[in-house]
């Protein structure tokens, strides 16, 4: 277990403070994008239902495959974080965690 005097030098280590702040920068970004997808869409039935009931392919209207772009979005979204997770934020996190050991 740390001790008291360890866990404020982990929490002075530049590698730490970096660490938060790209996961931070990372995941504000991502959800704002997500966000703005979902409202995007959400609006777009509000404010412009005939854009959305336009046909595209036989019964099938706009709102259908943009309503699936939407929860598509999201899993992209979320795969990309765990894409950058995997490749910058593990390895930074295992090198901090190894010399505090």
């Amino acid at each position: 277990m740390l001790d008291t005097i360890a866990v404020a030098q982990l929490r002075q280590d530049p590698r730490l403070i970096a660490l938060t702040r790209a996961r931070a920068r990372v995941g504000w970004t991502l959800a704002a994008l997500m966000v703005a997808i979902y409202f995007g869409f959400v609006f777009l039935v509000a404010f412009a239902p005939h854009v959305l009931a336009t046909p595209v392919w036989g019964v099938i209207t706009l709102g259908f495959p943009l309503g699936l772009l939407v929860i598509l979005s999201a899993i992209v979204l979320t795969a990309i974080y765990v894409s950058i997770a995997n490749r910058r934020f593990d390895p930074l996190q295992r090198a901090i965690v190894a010399d505090v050991r």
